[in-house]
C-alpha cells in the first residue's frame, strides 16, 4: 500500500482529472436556453441536402443543384448533441456528488498525516524517540550480522570435515 503521501497526490490528480472532465461535459452538453422573445440560438441537426458532390435535388417542384456537400458549423463538428434539461441537471447532481465525494477522501487523507494536532517541540521529541530507536536496532542488527556470520563459518568447517571422513 502506497504512503500517505502518495495516496494523497493520487487523489488530487484524481480531483483534477475529475473537475476537468466535469467542465467538458459542461461545455459540450449543455442544453441551450430559451430568451422569450428571442430566436432561439441553438443548432439545428443539419438536413441531408446531398449524397455527394454534384448532386441535385427537387423541393416543391423546383430543381437546385449544388456543387459541393453541406458543411458542419465550424467547431461543432463531432460534438455530441446537447441534452435534455432534465437528463443534464441530473448528470450535473452526479458530477457535483462526485467531486464533493473525492474532496472528503483528500479531507480524510490530510487529517490522517502525521504531525497535525502537535506541536513543532513534540514533533521534534517524537522525532529524537525514533532516532534512538533506530540506533537500537540497528545496532541489533548488527550483533545479528556478526552472528550469523560466525554460523556460516561454522557450518563450512563442518561441510569440509564430513567430506574427510572416509
Amino acid at each position: 500500500m502506497a504512503d500517505k503521501l502518495t495516496q494523497l497526490q493520487d487523489c488530487l490528480d484524481d480531483l483534477l482529472t475529475q473537475m476537468y472532465a466535469s467542465i467538458s461535459y459542461i461545455r459540450q452538453r449543455h442544453p441551450y436556453g430559451e430568451i422569450p422573445g428571442q430566436p432561439s440560438q441553438a443548432p439545428k441537426a443539419p438536413e441531408p441536402t446531398t449524397n455527394g458532390a454534384g448532386s441535385t435535388e427537387q423541393t416543391n417542384g423546383t430543381v437546385t443543384t449544388t456543387s459541393q456537400p453541406q458543411q458542419p458549423a465550424p467547431g461543432r463538428e463531432g460534438t455530441p448533441p446537447p441534452e435534455e434539461p432534465q437528463a443534464f441537471n441530473a448528470a450535473l447532481h452526479e458530477l457535483a456528488r462526485d467531486l464533493v465525494i473525492k474532496e472528503q477522501q483528500i479531507e480524510y487523507l490530510i487529517n490522517s498525516l502525521p504531525g497535525l494536532g502537535s506541536s513543532e517541540a513534540d514533533q521534534e521529541k517524537r522525532m529524537r524517540e525514533l532516532q534512538v530507536e533506530l540506533r537500537e536496532v540497528e545496532a541489533e542488527r548488527a550483533k545479528a550480522e556478526v552472528e550469523k556470520e560466525a554460523l556460516v563459518e561454522g557450518l563450512g568447517k563442518m561441510i569440509v570435515g564430513i567430506k574427510r571422513v572416509p
